[in-house]
């Protein structure tokens, strides 16, 4: 991927990990979603924070994202509709994770590389 395009795609995920608990209604009994929009407000009132690593595959980026998942961490991965790159082909490109503590989120992403 392009670098213009590497971050569009990075802007994709953040704002799709995030915008659900900021735009949805939530229900006051799902105490999941209510520490996730907790930790989203503190997020967007701190230093927001934001770090960059890579997968050398889709198999281990669809892997993270799976670990992110059972974690039940906030995630979103994108794909790309592979209009102006990748031929056409819709392609899996990135995922967010986050936010949320180092200590929640070292042991999925932790040994990755920065990008």
């Amino acid at each position: 991927m392009r670098k213009g395009k590497m971050c569009a795609q990075a802007a994709h995920a953040s704002l799709g990990a995030v915008l659900p608990y900021l735009t949805e209604i939530s229900d006051p009994y799902d105490q999941i979603r209510r520490d996730h929009e907790r930790k989203i407000e503190e997020w967007l009132a701190g230093p927001f924070k934001k770090i960059c690593v890579r997968a050398d595959s889709e198999e281990k980026l669809l892997a993270i994202h799976q670990a992110a998942k059972d974690a039940g961490l906030i995630e979103f991965l994108v794909t790309d509709s592979g209009l102006t790159e990748f031929n056409g082909v819709p392609t899996i490109t990135c995922c967010a994770i986050g936010p949320d503590t180092d200590e929640a989120l070292d042991p999925i992403t932790g040994e990755l590389m920065l990008l």
